[in-house]
Order: structure tokens, then C-alpha cells, then sequence
């Protein structure tokens, strides 16, 4: 059977085999739950206390724990990847044996959250690392210990890659024969007139 808030696709088997996990928490503690995960979608981060005390009344192993915070998000992520309104994601939960009213605290939480968590995906979605800075230098080298002549030049190139998650610049440095750096500057150019092309 397929399910919109999978893509379109059959429900992988851990998040049917979670679900069981899901009804022995009452319905309100499902919301609570999923308030919490939320905000960790979000970027706000999870409070794992309050997770575990929501739990403690189930008697829930740290895995069943974990298995609950994954499977929560799966499903809220997913949902809000395909763009499936509450009623859908409701229905469809309660296909995979999800208690009616747990189904509907999920899609409450979901449903308050849906724009904002697509949001949030959307911006987090297709990113790449920036180049922050190039720099480089020329070095000749004469001769070395093994030939009397070598007479060639050896480009050092040092890119500083801003990452997108961190912020941090990571440098990647590399030592390039003359050669190949004709190749690379040669590539670099039609890649620029390729994307000059485009505007």
C-alpha cells in the first residue's frame, strides 16, 4: 500500500514496526511529544529530559525512547517534505494502526507547525559549500635531489571552503603541475562562459 506522506510509497517496515511503540503512550503525551521534536526540526533543539519523563509512565526502554523520537520524526518531516495536509497524514496513520486520537494529536501539532517546518526545509534543502577565498603561489623549482634539471613550475593552490552547516572555513590546499593547471584554468573559463550562457 502506498502512503503520500512516504512520497507515494509503502511505509518503510521500522516506522510500522514504531507504531505499536506510538499507542502505548496515551494521545496527549503524543502531542507533548511531538511539540518537542518540532522544535528540534525547527533548529530550536530537543529537551531529551522532558522526552524521557512523557515516557516514563510507558515504561520504555532508552532504545523505545529513541525508536519514538526517530519515528516522530519521520513522519513530520516526511508530511511536510510531500506537503500532506493533517486530515491525509491522519488517515493514513490510522491505516498503519495508529489509534484515532494519537493520529489526531499528531496532526494537530503537525498541522499548527506545517508551514513553518516546510519552511525550515526548503531553506535547509540543496545547500553547498561556499568558496570563501583562493589563494595561491608560483613556485620554480630548479633541481632537486634526484635530477641536476627539473625546470618546472608548481602551482600551489589553498581554497578556504566556508561550510554551509558550520560557518567554519576548511581549507583545501593542492600542489599542481603546470600542465594541469592549464587544464583547470582552461575548464574553469568554459564553465564560466557556460553560466554567463544561462543570464
Amino acid at each position: 500500500m502506498r502512503f503520500r506522506f512516504c512520497g507515494d510509497l509503502d511505509c518503510p517496515d521500522w516506522v510500522l514496526a514504531e507504531i505499536s511503540t506510538l499507542a502505548k503512550v496515551s494521545s496527549v503525551k503524543i502531542k507533548l511529544l511531538c511539540v518537542q521534536v518540532l522544535r528540534d526540526l525547527l533548529g530550536d533543539g530537543i529537551d531529551y529530559e522532558k522526552i524521557t519523563k512523557l515516557t516514563a509512565d510507558a515504561k520504555f526502554e532508552p532504545s523505545d525512547v529513541k525508536a519514538t523520537v526517530a519515528v516522530l520524526n519521520f513522519i513530520l518531516a516526511s508530511a511536510a517534505k510531500y506537503g500532506v495536509n493533517g486530515e491525509s497524514l491522519s488517515s493514513e496513520l490510522q491505516q498503519l494502526g495508529l489509534p484515532k486520537e494519537h493520529a489526531a494529536a499528531l496532526c494537530k501539532s503537525y498541522e499548527d507547525k506545517q508551514t513553518a517546518l516546510q519552511d525550515k526545509l526548503k531553506e535547509s534543502s540543496l545547500r553547498l559549500n561556499r568558496l570563501g577565498s583562493v589563494s595561491w603561489r608560483v613556485d620554480y623549482t630548479l633541481s632537486s635531489s634526484e635530477l641536476k634539471e627539473v625546470n618546472e613550475p608548481v602551482v600551489h593552490l589553498k581554497l578556504n571552503v566556508q561550510n554551509v552547516d558550520t560557518g567554519a572555513l576548511e581549507p583545501t590546499v593542492a600542489l599542481v603541475s603546470a600542465v594541469k593547471f592549464r587544464v583547470l584554468l582552461t575548464e574553469l573559463k568554459q564553465a564560466q562562459a557556460l553560466m554567463n550562457a544561462l543570464n
